[in-house]
């Protein structure tokens, strides 16, 4: 009986490394192309002179790691990392820069489980399985190492000198397009991802002997506080995806905030910008003493932040989380998560509605005796699956998008589901203004509510969020930042809450946070600043307590008196 054999197919190892770079330039590089055609609007010549580069310098990235028993591995990766990236991009928009790999590697197993649909499963097999597995089987003709290095450098000198000369040729449109348009090149698989994940491993050695360095050392309560006549309890809520458009305190067409808008003493702010795109930037950011201008990941690491200087004044913090973690914000104070409650029919598949923190509250408040600041991290409008963000007695919006591909889904149905979550959290937020009212006759409590970054829903094709900020759309840096405050605070406290609404037009940031918690707490430290704090001009001036100085502020800034 005759055997019937399939021959391997052969080729050289240039040959091949000049087919897979031509794979990866055409079929990996889709949002590459798109955006480039419209930056280099009709100068032609100059994007065919930078696709020609490209195509010659990654062809010389491979030919000259095309030794034997290397070849087939950095081929096969560098098509899973092009395929990987490529649907991501595709689809959501999103830019895998170094934020966006550190979100990646921070992301839990539920959050990640979204993201793991039936059509990324098809994608990579069509653009990372089946070209991997050719590569497998094609046999590589490789040259003893010395001629196999003269032949490759045959190969590699012409091309990076070609494509140097082409680059130079064009170079008033190329320069003109990268600098105007700098999420151009984090585009461009594999390049982009790899050079982020190389950053980001980078700058996370430099920090494996990070020494965090103390913050507010002086920190004390002033005589408000001292003087209330029961503890003071801030409820401070820490928001996930929530964008200040969709909100109807800022004046959104849809009734969003029902609940919110039929309690008294609320404060809307409809200006107010995030310092990041993402959880990791922005989280970290709202609760350091730096300003946006100021921050970095290094900075933020290595200092105490917000909820360590209340401590040092004798008030008790804690971290009630329903997401995926402090980000390191609450390492050194009580924490708790929320999402380990499996028993809770809140609680689904490793996450839970963000009613969980309700009771825990309403148990907290009901047996306060001290001072404290609760630090509520909601889950709530996270995507893509806004639909699990939700209840059905919060489905209002109809019909909504019920699957985390949101390609399936029309651009009404993805609102719609992400303004059910909005409402949801309107009804979060109200219900904790709600249990503060409750125990009045216990706590003075007041709540105050920022998000830490915004969403897009598909505007200008984009969806998600985490785009780089220098470029980042409003839809991703404009958050909602809401304060209600119970009559008792406001009397002890000194609060003006009709002053307060007149101040809510003007621009308010991630910034404000640090400084105006202070403040509602009363808390005096020389790393105040009450030009930051956004309810100083509307509280009410006390005189410092016996020996307090001023001191110079952490940023450099002239001493600020406390109040």
């Amino acid at each position: 009986m005759a055997v019937f054999r399939i021959r391997r197919p052969e080729i050289g190892s240039v040959g091949l490394s000049a087919v897979v770079t031509l794979y990866l330039l055409l079929l990996t590089n889709k949002a590459f192309w798109s955006h480039a055609a419209i930056y280099f609007d009709r100068a032609w010549v100059g994007l065919v002179a930078l696709g020609a580069a490209l195509w010659l310098t990654t062809f010389s990235v491979l030919t000259a790691l095309s030794m034997k028993y290397v070849t087939k591995p950095v081929l096969i990766f560098s098509i899973l990392v092009s395929a990987s990236a490529s649907y991501f991009v595709d689809t959501f928009g999103v830019i895998i820069d170094k934020d966006m790999i550190g979100n990646i590697a921070v992301t839990t197993g539920a959050e990640a489980s979204h993201l793991l649909t039936g059509h990324l499963a098809l994608h990579l097999a069509l653009y990372a399985l089946i070209p991997s597995l050719l590569i497998a089987w094609t046999k590589i003709r490789h040259r003893r190492f010395f001629a196999k290095a003269g032949v490759n450098f045959l190969f590699i000198a012409p091309s990076l000198i070609l494509s140097g000369l082409l680059i130079y040729g064009n170079f008033a449109t190329i320069a003109y397009a990268l600098r105007e348009h700098r999420d151009l090149m984090p585009r461009f698989n594999p390049a982009g991802p790899i050079s982020a994940a190389v950053r980001y491993g980078l700058s996370t050695y430099r920090e494996r002997n990070l020494v965090v360095q103390p913050l507010g050392t002086d920190a004390h309560v002033g005589p408000r506080l001292a003087r209330a006549g029961k503890p003071v309890v801030v409820v401070v809520v820490a928001g996930e995806t929530a964008r200040a458009m969709n909100f109807s305190l800022n004046g959104y067409k849809r009734d969003t905030n029902p609940e919110l808008e039929a309690l008294e003493d609320v404060v809307g702010y409809r200006n107010v910008t995030s310092c990041g795109t993402a959880t990791a930037v922005s989280l970290p950011c709202m609760f350091s003493v730096y300003t946006h201008a100021q921050y970095s990941d290094w900075k933020a690491r290595s200092t105490e932040n917000l909820v360590n200087v209340l401590t040092h004044a004798g008030v008790s913090v804690a971290w009630w989380d329903n997401n995926t973690g402090s980000k390191g914000i609450a390492d050194l104070i009580s924490f708790a998560s929320m999402t380990r409650q499996k028993e809770s029919p809140l609680c689904h598949n490793g996450e839970c509605l963000d009613e969980i923190l309700l009771g825990e509250l309403d148990r907290k408040l009901g047996t306060s005796t001290k001072s404290s600041v609760i630090v509520l991290h909601q889950l709530g409008s996270h995507g893509p699956s806004y639909y699990l963000r939700y209840p059905e007695a919060y489905r209002r919006f109809t019909p909504d998008c019920r699957t985390p591909e949101l390609m399936r889904c029309t651009r009404e149905e993805i609102v719609n589901a992400y303004d059910n979550t909005i409402l949801y959290t309107d009804h979060i937020l109200a219900s904790v203004a709600r249990l503060l009212r409750k125990h009045q006759d216990r706590v003075a409590g007041a709540m105050i509510y920022m998000s830490d970054h915004g969403e897009s829903l598909g505007e200008n094709g984009l969806y998600l969020h985490g785009a780089p900020y220098a470029f980042a759309p409003k839809e991703q840096t404009r958050v909602p930042f809401i304060a209600w405050f119970s009559q008792f605070y406001q009397e002890k406290m000194g609060v003006d809450v009709a002053c307060l609404a007149k101040d809510a037009e003007k621009p308010k940031s991630h910034d404000n946070l640090f400084h105006t918690v202070l403040g509602m707490m009363d808390v005096r430290t020389s790393v105040y600043d009450r030009s930051l704090d956004a309810f100083a001009a509307c509280t009410r001036k006390k005189a410092a307590a016996p020996g307090y100085r001023a001191a110079a502020d952490v940023s450099g800034a002239a001493p600020i008196e406390a109040l």
